[in-house]
């Protein structure tokens, strides 16, 4: 069974984007990097990822500079590669260039020990579809709620 702590999230994303498709991928680090996701440095709400020759990169991710590092310590906002397979590379890359789909971080996480990085394929949200999600969500808490209130 494998170990997961949740590290950081952007539920700003399931707002602004409405989710297609979901994907586990590694990151690359380096060792003052993972020392400070591991106490819990780091935000991917402004993040995003791209695809470029042929490779996945997460863009605006901020990685909080460990405490204890020295001269060696990384660049809080660089440029981390991401690992996935070549064929989720290439299917992506077409989702996003044919169908105008963006690539999102969702969450950030340790799974057994190793960084990991749920993305989604998503599409944009307008504004007003925003406000009929959020009515639509809202009306099914009040459904729950009546129905548990019916139960007592």
């Amino acid at each position: 069974m494998a170990t997961i702590e949740q590290i950081a999230s952007n539920r700003k994303a399931l707002h602004d984007y409405e989710i297609v498709d979901r994907l586990e991928v590694g990151i690359v680090l380096t060792g003052t990097e993972i020392k400070s996701i591991r106490t819990n440095g780091a935000s991917i709400r402004e993040a995003y990822a791209r695809p470029q020759h042929d490779e996945m990169w997460l863009v605006g991710a901020h990685i909080a500079e460990y405490a204890s590092g020295s001269y060696q310590n990384h660049e809080p906002t660089r440029t981390r590669k991401l690992l996935l397979h070549k064929k989720q590379l290439r299917a992506w890359q077409r989702a996003t260039t044919e169908k105008g789909l963006s690539i999102v971080p969702l969450g950030m996480y340790l799974k057994d020990g190793m960084a990991k990085i749920e993305l989604g394929l998503g599409k944009g949200r307008k504004q007003y579809d925003k406000r009929q999600v959020i009515a639509a969500r809202d009306a099914q808490r009040d459904v729950q709620r009546a129905l548990r209130e019916r139960n007592r």
